[in-house]
């Protein structure tokens, strides 16, 4: 079996996520650890740990929306399916996290901060000859991944629009993902927008369409140009947070050989 990651790597100081969304590492090296280890070897000196060396260990601040992770309905509203209390991640369905994995890549296609419309899905269900069952896990390639490390993520790929992610759950699908910074267009993009137009409905109209029918979607993935459009299989169990809006995770892609 091949496996392939589909996950970013969580770091210190990352330039991926806006000011307001820090991630801080603090690192302890094995000369603190041989400090903090004797914390609880009082009668311990230097001698007794191997070369005068204790444990490593890191303290980390980050939101449950850093680094790749499956954010539940709860994140986009309080109520889900038109009335019915909102799932948090830690109530996530646990089967619907193993699936058949479909790819559908529009990397060129409708453009940096585009919009992926129902009609894009289905060219591209057309183009590579798939047509969607309930369950399959869908991840849409947009490009961001290739700007992964630099502030110009946060502006990057394409988004969904609340029809076409609907198109999908209407399908019953039930969790997707994106190797962007948002499943919808870049905020700052939507936000000119929106001055522009008054228009509110476009704001987190991707999101927002959970409030209509339940699913999960996974952020800030990566690797997906590494996937055929199908015939994968895709795991991507969140971290079991009490009660959060998401939960990190790091999804793989499975192939038989």
């Amino acid at each position: 079996m091949r496996i392939v990651d589909l996950s970013v790597t969580i770091e210190d100081h990352t330039p991926c996520d806006p000011p307001s969304m820090p991630t801080k590492i603090e690192y302890w090296g094995h000369d603190k650890g041989a400090e903090h280890m004797r914390q609880f070897f009082p009668t311990a000196t230097e001698k007794d740990l191997p070369g005068g060396l204790g444990w490593s260990i890191e303290y980390i601040q980050l939101t449950t929306h850093s680094g790749t992770h499956l954010d539940a309905p709860w994140h986009y509203h309080p109520t889900m399916n038109k009335g019915e209390p909102a799932r948090t991640i830690d109530q996530i369905p646990l089967e619907w996290c193993f699936s058949d994995g479909v790819m559908l890549d529009f990397s060129q296609q409708p453009g940096n901060g585009g919009k992926i419309t129902v009609a894009n899905i289905e060219a591209e269900l057309a183009r590579i000859n798939y047509q969607l069952k309930p369950l399959d896990i869908v991840v849409i390639r947009t490009g961001a991944a290739e700007h992964w490390g630099t502030e110009a993520y946060l502006s990057a790929g394409c988004g969904m629009t609340r029809e076409a992610t609907l198109y999908l759950l209407d399908r019953g699908i039930k969790v997707v993902g994106t190797d962007a910074w948002s499943w919808d267009r870049p905020l700052s993009l939507i936000a000119e927008e929106f001055e522009q137009t008054g228009d509110s409905s476009l704001i987190w109209e991707g999101h927002f369409a959970g409030i209509e029918s339940e699913y999960y979607h996974m952020e800030k993935m990566s690797n997906l140009d590494q996937l055929p459009p199908f015939g994968f299989k895709i795991a991507c169990f969140p971290i079991k947070i009490k009660a959060a809006s998401a939960g990190w995770c790091r999804p793989v892609a499975m192939f038989d050989l």
